[in-house]
Formats: C-alpha cells, structure tokens, sequence
C-alpha cells in the first residue's frame, strides 16, 4: 500500500496517538480526513476534519458519505474505562466493546466499498498487547481489544479478494493521554506512527511495535503457563 496520493480517515485524530497519524500521514503526502466525535477539535494543518462517533452507525454512514473516496482506513478511535469484568458497570465493559470492536467493525463495513473501488487500498487497526495478556484491571479493554483482534483476522480474509490490506498494530503503553495513570515504560507515539505507517507500506498483516509486545507475542505459544506464570 502507497501512502503518498492515498486518501486516509483517521478515528480519533483529534488528539493522542490518532492526532500523530493524521500528522505523519500528511508529511507522508496522504489526503486525511481526521475523525472525531468534534469535528472542531481537529486541528491538524492540512487535515481535513470530519464529525464521526464510530459507536454510532448513522454517524459513520454520514462521514462516508462526506468523503467518498477513502482508500485506507485508520481505526484508531478508543475508549479505556478501566472496568472490572466482574464488578465494573456493565455499560463501561459495553463502552469499550462497542468502541474497540463495534466500532472499528462499523467504520469497516460501511467504508469497505470505498476501499474496494481502489487498485490498492489497506485497513490499520490498532490494537495492543492486551489483546494477548490481561490483568483485572484491564479486563474489559482487553476483552474488546481481543474481540477486535479475531475480527481483524477474519476481515483479512473476507477482504482479500477486493484487493485490501487489513494490519493489526500491536503495541504496548504509549506516552499518551490515554496512559497518564500508567507508571511505566511507554512508548514514544512518533515512532509507533512511523512504524505502523512503514508496516503498512512493507504490507505486513501485523505490525509489532515494540520490545515488549514482541515478548508477549512468542510466549503465546506457550500457552497459559507462559502468560500466567502464577498458574503454571
């Protein structure tokens, strides 16, 4: 897939890790539309902005109808509500499940025949470690981080054959926002753009984006006593 000429929509480009893709895709010399549920909190320059809630089906169809000629996807909008699986709200478990992986699903069909009408078109969803491992205070975004994870693969296959690249980004903590509270190593948002974007380019149909991730990732093999030593 060729960045530069494509035409790009970004989910939540207003701020955190969207706001560096939507950034990196114009220097990249890509047409964006930057995503967001405030279409004026997309401050980008050269961004074009765009009102979409990916919860919200009605929503997407009006931000397709706006663009018309996306040809690669950056499902990149999220949620972290911090829910407990076995005592959070169920509306917060509900929220993550219908922005990680609903929502990602929604943004996927409805732009599918825009991205189907190019030579070459691709889908990045950004996903994470979490997708693999979990802790309880993770649960319930590591349940739609995973259902987005079998999703991904699946629409690999489905859309194979009208010629788009579906990526899973994998990637552990980022220095965002969205990881304040985290107190830990993280990773700088500019390189994990600039190694999604360069993955998607080389057509890798998953993108590990740091050393971390890479360590989960070969302990799956090994199954539970692998992830859990605790229960080995």
């Amino acid at each position: 897939m060729q960045i530069a000429g494509s035409t790009v929509l970004v989910t939540g480009s207003n701020r955190g890790l969207g706001r560096h893709f939507a950034e990196e895709l114009v220097r990249r010399g890509a047409k964006v539309y930057g995503g967001a549920r405030d279409a004026s909190a997309v401050d980008v320059e050269g961004v074009i902005p765009v009102e979409v809630d990916v919860t919200d089906l009605a929503s997407v169809d009006r931000a397709a109808q706006v663009t018309g000629d996306v040809s690669f996807v950056v499902n990149n909008a999220g949620t972290f509500t911090g829910a407990s699986l076995l005592t959070g709200r169920l509306s917060d478990i509900e929220l993550d499940l219908g922005t990680h992986y609903l929502g990602s699903l929604n943004v996927i069909r409805v732009f599918a025949p825009q991205l189907g009408a190019h030579p070459q078109s691709a889908i990045l969803n950004v996903l994470s470690l979490l997708a693999w491992v979990t802790s309880p205070d993770y649960g319930s975004y590591s349940a739609a981080k995973s259902a987005a994870w079998a999703m991904t693969n699946a629409l690999r296959l489905e859309l194979a054959d009208q010629r788009t690249q579906v990526s899973a980004l994998h990637v552990g903590y980022i220095d965002t926002d969205m990881a304040n509270h985290v107190d830990a190593d993280k990773s700088d948002p500019v390189d994990v753009v600039r190694i999604a974007l360069d993955g998607v380019e080389a057509g890798k149909p998953e993108i590990i984006a740091d050393e971390s991730t890479r360590h989960i990732q070969a302990a799956l093999s090994g199954g539970v006593a692998a992830l859990y030593p605790e229960f080995s």
